[in-house]
């Protein structure tokens, strides 16, 4: 997929947590939180003070890396960091299929 290395088909949300918040930052404002796992982060938005996790689904696909964060942390973050490593393109692509979705 070209909007994450980590992307499976049957686990699609696996590995887009950091650019989906950015993404969804930058459309739609609020804050980037973040909670720790042990080799990663995990990364995701609050908008009008409600957590939107919007890749929590792979935490309960097929291939899940790990289980649901309990609790969440909620951490305040910022964009850069959601993007450490995240190659450019990524973000290009999930953002213009989002806006491209959401356009129909």
């Amino acid at each position: 997929m070209e909007t994450a290395k980590k992307w499976a088909k049957e686990n699609p949300a696996n590995g887009q947590c950091n650019v989906t918040s950015a993404v969804v930052h930058d459309l739609f404002g609020g804050e980037i939180l973040r909670t720790r796992y042990p080799e990663v982060w995990h990364y995701y938005n609050c908008i009008d003070g409600q957590r939107c996790d919007l890749t929590d689904s792979q935490f309960t696909r097929p291939g899940a890396r790990f289980p649901a964060p309990n609790p969440y942390e909620d951490q305040l973050t910022d964009r850069d960091a959601a993007m450490q490593g995240i190659p450019n393109r990524e973000y290009d692509a999930l953002k213009k299929s989002l806006i491209d979705e959401l356009s129909k």
